[in-house]
């Protein structure tokens, strides 16, 4: 069984994850009402200490703006994003508007901006408007966990390069298809990263999202037999039994 450290990591559908450690909660990419694959006891949040924002789409940032003034909690995010959560009512002091390659603290992690190939437009009203680029981000614990979010991306060969320089132990990985990595090319990245586990992502929200955590499985077993698929279902939480 994979070793969290104490921290506890709730899939809530879709891309949106609940990270709780050491009394502070994270949100990242959170998309909770509207998400069809979101239950129900996870579509209100009863606490937020930051939330992290991988890109623009609406499918990743539809709740940020709310948990944020609710809970007044900060909101890291690249530049663009975070001019535009400004621009929308949030307070400057609550943004934290940065860019890839920096890291800053988040709720009692370290969170580093990595990069991701996607695009990040940010629907407003009748248009869609400039969303800076994609990223992933790093987040170390200070019981020693690592967790790499990889946001929404295809395959890229510089996460052979995120695993060398920050070891992630744990990886967040899409497997969609069509918008995103499909599981064969989320089984490679697993060996590019070195990871000892991964939680697939991103799939069966929609219908054009068709991978799924069995086909996953089955690359991992050619490509990353070290690596530990744990497929939670949404509102399931991996440290759980750690409580």
């Amino acid at each position: 069984m994979f070793d969290t450290h104490g921290v506890k990591i709730t899939w809530c559908g879709h891309a949106t994850f609940r990270i709780d450690a050491g009394g502070k909660r994270i949100y990242i990419d959170p998309f909770l009402k509207e998400n069809p694959s979101c239950p129900a006891g996870e579509k209100d949040p009863t606490a937020a200490d930051a939330v992290l924002l991988t890109h623009g789409h609406y499918d990743h940032i539809a709740d940020a703006l709310g948990i944020a003034q609710r809970f007044h909690a900060p909101v890291v995010a690249n530049f663009e994003i975070g001019y535009w959560l400004m621009s929308k009512g949030l307070k400057q002091e609550q943004v934290v508007g940065m860019n890839k390659g920096g890291t800053v603290a988040a709720a009692g992690a370290r969170a580093t901006m990595v990069h991701a190939l996607h695009s990040s437009g940010i629907n407003d009203g009748d248009k869609i408007v400039y969303g800076g680029e994609a990223a992933g981000y790093i987040l170390r614990f200070p019981g020693g966990l690592c967790v790499y979010h990889a946001g929404d991306t295809c395959l890229f060969g510089d996460m052979r390069l995120i695993g060398e320089r920050y070891h992630p132990q744990l990886a967040l990985l899409p497997i969609g298809d069509f918008y995103v990595m499909n599981p064969s090319d989320a089984a490679e990245a697993c060996k590019m990263l070195g990871v000892k586990a991964v939680i697939p992502m991103h799939y069966g929200t929609f219908p054009p999202l068709t991978g799924r955590p069995e086909e996953l499985a089955g690359a991992l077993r050619q490509a990353a037999p070290q690596c530990e698929m744990i497929a939670l279902k949404p509102g399931e939480t991996l440290g759980e039994e750690q409580r």
